[in-house]
């Protein structure tokens, strides 16, 4: 195949990316995290197998499924529960769940799975080894669980419109990594091919999750119907995906993350601009485009929410489906750098959640083009951690400067500016965002407000030497450390802070949730309130046993009838 003809067209600006509308308007693409799992897995031929399901009649017991890759297996184990409905809750302090899991790094023993049942279960208040990789919980979505269970326990298939408004069976509320409660640390596992990429592992034991509860819903079925019970048609049960309920746990991370944040989002541009780049496209990649388009609207006319600010960004987005449609009607997308004059209407014609669905959607006819810079997404950068004590004040400035110009001016003292204060609740361990002139929180305020906290190391840096070297201006004030660090950080990651005020009193949260979210291929964002967002995961993903090279990535996008 003939290489495109390329005229360089640059990465968009930060200062346009990386507002928090725009980052609260990010949708999956094939970068996400999921896609890079499904298509690795087929692409290496990964084999699957359930060496366990010992589930009672009243759904408890456990199971266990593995995943066999090149050169490693990875084993779900799960626990059923039969959980009364007073104990289900989606926050982060609940202490009994419907079904818990961890993903085990190989295949278990019998002691192994001895010991994981008397912890797992438990999650926050149990234990698990660094032979364990994450650890995770999930919850019915009652009346969908109710509805699949008594509909194939009468021998009929459940209604596919309650599937669509719903989308799963369970809804995670956490899915820990990285060392946490014992769990093996990144450091284990980051040179592994298969899982170096970001969120790799959690992503796998979501994937296996749902293959569980698909088969759990089964199982209660048949214990209810037994002879009669149909078996849950494949093209439906594809259109189960797995929930997510999200919180404010999750806003912190991105900016705690500078560099590892900035790789996404410079993936994603370098991916967007790659492809705007090119001057003349086939009619194959044209018709591709088309293809998935009209799929992406049938995905977006299932997506339901009923919060004010999503319906209305729903609204506007379906106004732009019109648009797009009579744009594509006049133009066959293949000459005069056709990518780069969709991106530059867009910018006029459409609204900013218009803009990134049209950014991912350009991506997808090029996967040979963009998919090899899912290797840069990883954050193996531990030297950027380090302060360069010789950088003179004035460079420090600058960089400074560069990234927080938009901040410089505010008058970070007015009540509007400052209103909120991200803490850690002490009874509940998680972030909370609290009222910083109506509760006593500012004594315990986490470092989340970058822009505030570059403004003041600017001002304290207004009367050093140009020429003096930024370690003696840190000798003096300590108090400054993480904020030079982090301007420094911006020459590798110039993508890596939001360019908006994360403590004003028009924050939104779920914004960065949903910029999060949308980097693991979340669709369906549906927040609950400016804090909270539930997901769906997987939904039209193959099942394990069904996986191949031919349906391992654009199954995001639902297939239209003809």
């Amino acid at each position: 195949m003939e290489p495109h003809a390329q005229t360089e067209i640059a990465r968009r600006d930060p200062s346009t990316v990386m507002r928090l509308s725009r980052l609260g308007s990010l949708h999956q693409c094939r970068l996400s995290f999921m896609r890079q799992l499904t298509r690795r897995m087929a692409e290496e031929n990964w084999s699957f197998s359930r060496p366990a399901f010992e589930i009672d009649n009243k759904g408890v017991g456990h199971a266990v499924y593995t995943a066999q890759g090149p050169d490693r297996a990875y084993s779900l184990v799960a626990f059923a529960h039969d959980l009364p409905p007073d104990q289900r809750s989606d926050r982060v302090i609940a202490e009994a769940w419907d079904a818990t899991f961890t993903l085990f790094d190989g295949i278990p023993t019998a002691d192994d799975i001895d010991r994981l049942s008397q912890n797992v279960p438990l999650q926050e208040a149990g234990r698990v080894s660094e032979a364990e990789l994450s650890l995770s919980r999930a919850n019915r979505s009652v009346r969908l669980w109710a509805h699949v269970v008594d509909q194939l326990a009468a021998g009929r298939q459940p209604d596919l419109e309650q599937i669509y408004k719903v989308g799963y069976l369970m809804r995670t509320t956490a899915v820990y990594g990285s060392g946490k409660f014992g769990a093996a640390d990144r450091e284990k596992t980051a040179g592994r091919s298969e899982v170096s990429g970001p969120f790799q592992i959690e992503m796998l034991s979501v994937y296996l999750t749902r293959a569980f509860v698909r088969d759990l819903v089964q199982h209660m079925a048949w214990v209810k119907g037994r002879d009669q019970t149909a078996e849950l048609d494949p093209d439906i049960a594809r259109w189960l995906g797995i929930g997510n309920s999200t919180g404010l746990g999750m806003a912190p991370f991105i900016v705690n993350h500078p560099v590892l944040f900035n790789n996404w989002i410079m993936v994603r541009e370098e991916a967007i601009s790659r492809v705007r780049s090119i001057d003349v496209a086939s009619a194959d990649e044209a018709r591709v485009f088309r293809d998935v388009f009209a799929r992406c609207k049938q995905s977006i006319a299932w997506w339901r929410s009923e919060h004010p600010v999503q319906m209305e960004k729903l609204a506007a987005l379906n106004s732009d489906l019109q648009e797009i449609e009579k744009y594509l009607a006049k133009d066959d997308l293949t000459q005069n750098h056709p990518w780069n004059r969709l991106i530059l209407w867009s910018e006029t014609a459409l609204t900013e959640e218009g803009q990134e669905l049209l950014a991912s959607l350009i991506l997808e006819p090029y996967g040979a083009l963009v998919d090899g810079l899912a290797s840069c997404m990883a954050d193996t950068d531990a030297s950027a951690q380090v302060i360069d004590g010789t950088m003179p004040v004035s460079a420090v400035r600058a960089l400074i400067r560069n990234s927080f110009d938009w901040a410089l001016n505010l008058d970070w003292a007015a009540a509007e500016n400052c209103a909120r204060a991200w803490y850690v609740s002490e009874e509940k361990l998680e972030p909370r965002l609290g009222e910083r002139f109506e509760e006593p929180i500012s004594d315990y305020e986490q470092p989340l407000a970058p822009a505030r906290d570059a403004t003041l190391a600017f001002e304290a840096l207004q009367n050093w030497p140009d020429d003096a070297p930024i370690a003696e201006f840190l000798l003096r004030h300590p108090e400054h450390r993480h904020s030079v660090r982090r301007a420094q950080i911006s020459r590798i990651a110039p993508y890596g802070e939001i360019r908006d005020n994360t403590i004003s009193a028009q924050v939104m949260p779920i914004d960065m949730l949903r910029a999060k979210l949308s980097f693991f291929g979340a669709t369906h964002f549906d927040p609950r309130s400016d804090r909270w967002v539930r997901i769906c995961m997987y939904a039209g993903a193959p099942y394990p046993e069904e996986l191949n090279t031919a349906n391992a990535d654009l199954w995001v996008y639902p297939e239209v009838a003809q």
